[in-house]
């Protein structure tokens, strides 16, 4: 590596730690020894301005590994607070993390560029500050996945290997990974802000939020109400998202839930197979607080301490805040039941609005009693879909074959394409590819070994969810009967 880093017309912005110095203390990332690029999002960079061939050299491995940044370079390490399994914990932050600064998007709007990886810092409680390989490459396969599914969700910019070893259980490749984020601010971030009694970081930071996040709430006759209905909104949305692919995050700590309502931290996280809303992956979730069919009462209870720490900007008074901020919170059940009956309706490849009351029967009858059957039979979320859309044009037998009491099956089927579904619209909504757990086990171990086509054929699969491709017939097909109960580890 060069022992000084040329940067061209790259500007790092210090905006956060600027207005809200407060939360973050300035720290510098550990040099890698041998820093060694796994994976660069070649179109991610070209869209934030950064040249893809530039970034595979040596300057630009020191740029994604934090060894040396653009002059006037910022880098901090952000403080929050959390709820983790619904205990709080004042004091959290980026204990391996850093925030290098925000470059701009296309449209000129700010984007963090952070890493994950980077050593200790003041926040690290212990820890080593560090991150293996296959972890940091779980999060890029699943955010990058995620993104071409069109879920709003932080984006990986790159993995690299940092040629130091890393002590889990056992010894393993060390990693730095490199993402993109409209922020990082987190509901953890206000509880931080809030448990200082320091009412102007508070105001402070609600601001930053709206003007990054939630620009209309500026406009509103009660910003800072507007702000918290609108973070409420965007979590119902993206929750509901979530439900909908078969999506389950494993560890929904309120230092994990953002303010701009995008996905972050891919730890613990999988996605179905089998149908079944008790799934749980996470080896350290031993009770199911996050398990997939608990998500939304978890994303509402996370929303409610945010209230909590919201309360002294909502009205002057406690009592009226608190009364506010329950009827706000209040709109969080109606906005995920309204974007996930929607969004059910469309995997069905029914419409809107069906004729003579028929939409609420759907929605309240037909879609529920499928997934009934689903569940009973544990038939693969994604597959049944596709396989769904055939039965449609004609071929019942795949989806038909997937379940255990074919009576009730073919009984439902009638009743079902009696509404005219449509096809199409179907193979528009249920993706062929998603990042399949023993696939992504596969990849993430053949990494680790040093052979990285596995990876670059997952990635191929699930960043085109939606086209079925010849030669691609394994990223579709459910898990073996012998991969057994799966269970995912946050990498720490």
């Amino acid at each position: 590596m060069s022992g000084t880093a040329v940067f061209p017309a790259i500007v790092l912005g210090d905006r956060f730690a600027r207005e809200l110095p407060e939360l973050a203390i300035a720290w510098r990332a550990e040099r890698a020894p041998d820093p060694r690029l796994l994976v660069l999002n070649g179109p991610l960079a070209e869209r934030l301005g950064l040249d893809p061939a530039w970034l595979r050299g040596p300057d630009g491995l020191a740029l994604l590994t934090g060894a040396q940044l653009p002059e006037g370079a910022r880098p901090v390490a952000q403080g929050y607070a959390g709820h983790q399994f619904g205990g709080y914990s004042p004091r959290l932050g980026d204990g391996r993390a850093l925030l290098l600064g925000e470059l701009a998007d296309p449209d000129g709007r700010p984007v963090d560029l952070h890493l994950k990886g980077s050593g200790r810092t003041p926040f690290a409680r212990g820890g080593d500050g560090l991150a293996a390989v296959g972890p940091m490459l779980r999060e890029y396969v699943v955010s990058e996945a995620m993104h071409a599914l069109g879920i709003p969700t932080t984006r990986s910019l790159a993995v690299v290997a940092t040629g130091a070893r890393v002590q889990r259980e056992t010894e393993l490749p060390g990693a730095v990974l490199a993402r993109v984020a409209a922020s990082h601010l987190r509901v953890g971030s206000f509880q931080y802000a809030r448990a200082t009694d320091d009412l102007d970081l508070l105001r402070r930071l609600a601001d930053h939020a709206i003007d990054r996040h939630h620009p209309a709430a500026a406009a509103a006759e009660h910003p800072y109400r507007a702000l918290y209905a609108a973070v409420v909104d965007a979590q119902a949305r993206l929750i509901a998202q979530w439900m909908l692919v078969g999506f389950v995050h494993g560890v929904m700590n309120t230092d994990n839930m953002t303010i701009s309502g995008e996905s972050i931290d891919f730890g613990p996280c999988a996605f179905l197979d089998a149908f079944d809303p008790a799934t749980v992956f996470s080896s350290i979730d031993e009770g199911g607080r996050y398990a997939y069919g608990n998500q939304p009462a978890v994303g509402q209870w996370n929303l409610a301490r945010l209230a909590e720490a919201l309360l002294p900007l909502l009205a002057d008074d406690e009592q009226d805040a608190v009364a506010v901020a329950t009827e706000l919170l209040g709109g969080y059940a109606p906005a995920y039941r309204a974007v996930y009956a929607a969004g059910l309706r469309r995997k069905f490849g029914l419409p809107d609005g069906l004729p003579d009351g028929l939409e609420d029967a759907v929605a309240g009858t037909l879609i529920d009693q499928a997934l009934t059957q689903m569940e009973q039979s544990r038939v693969d979320f994604t597959g049944f879909f596709r396989d769904l859309a055939a039965a449609a044009r004609g071929d019942a037998e795949p989806a038909r074959s997937r379940f255990l009491d074919l009576a009730a099956f073919d009984d439902w089927l009638a009743r079902w394409r009696a509404l005219d579904p449509d096809p199409d619209a179907m193979g528009r909504v249920n993706p062929v590819y998603i990042p399949r757990n023993h696939l992504v086990e596969q990849a993430l171990a053949a990494a680790v070994d040093g052979d990285l086509d596995p990876l670059h054929h997952l990635l191929a699969a699930v960043t085109d969810p939606y086209r079925a491709r010849p030669g691609f017939e394994r990223y579709a097909d459910p898990a073996p009967e012998d991969f057994g109960d799966y269970r995912t580890f946050c990498g720490t």
